[in-house]
């Protein structure tokens, strides 16, 4: 069973790497669910790794309804990735009432000229699953990083292993997994498991916050305040 270890950092792709995992997933800001690695990050895991490297194509947390330029800036972070190196792409995008979003996945693959595609988990927020992973095949996708639409993988895992013998599309289960109940999804056959096997490094207490908690939105995304910004510019 290939194991795909989701990392922000060079130091945690070397452990995953020495403790004998397959893959990894990488992108930054693992708080926020991930998004895109920097240009540096990308290509210094390129050279400092020799397992496979898929990068998280997202421009920001929250939801995975994307305006025109946040899809373009997606397109030219594959376009960057691409070429450095990468094996894969991991992205995706959704409608506003959490359907799949058909034409923008399309071009999101597309950019990819051929580096296997991973559909992320923006699928677990798709009201009919089993239309999307039709869907989604059609479109070429090749893996699905879903927890069945539960918070844990584990809870789903009648669902997940459902789909996983009766769709062509390889079926990634993620969320919640870990040394515990990994072998539940061997058992059942899957073929690939992701996770993020992290532990927190304590570095004592914060002296100055820095305010990141309220940053931390799940169900829309920052975006600047322009009346904030015009009081202040323009002392009114």
């Amino acid at each position: 069973m290939i194991v795909e270890i989701c990392v922000d950092s060079i130091d945690s792709g070397l452990i995953a790497e020495k403790s004998g995992a397959n893959r990894i997933e990488l992108c930054s800001a693992l708080a926020l669910g991930g998004i895109t690695p920097s240009w540096g990050l990308i290509e210094r895991a390129i050279q400092k790794l020799s397992i496979g490297i898929h990068v998280l194509i997202r421009p920001r947390g929250g939801d995975f309804t994307y305006s025109e330029s946040e899809i373009e800036l997606m397109l030219a972070d594959i376009e960057m990735a691409k070429s450095l190196g990468v094996s894969g792409i991991v992205s995706g995008a959704l409608t506003s009432d959490h359907t799949l979003d058909i034409e923008n996945t399309k071009r999101l693959i597309n950019a990819g000229g051929g580096l296997p595609f991973t559909f992320h988990r923006a699928f677990d927020w798709i009201p009919n699953k089993e239309e999307a992973i039709g869907q989604l095949d059609g479109l070429g996708v090749q893996r699905i990083l879903t927890s069945g639409g539960c918070t844990k993988a584990i809870d789903a895992l009648e669902t997940l292993t459902s789909w996983n013998r009766n769709y062509t599309t390889t079926i990634l289960p993620g969320g919640g997994i870990n040394s515990s109940n990994y072998l539940s999804f061997q058992t059942a056959g899957f073929k690939e498991i992701h996770l993020s096997a992290t532990k927190i490094i304590d570095m004592g207490e914060v002296e100055i916050p820095m305010n990141a908690p309220k940053y931390l939105v799940e169900n829309g995304h920052i975006l600047c305040n322009s009346e904030e910004v015009s009081i202040i510019c323009k002392g009114d």
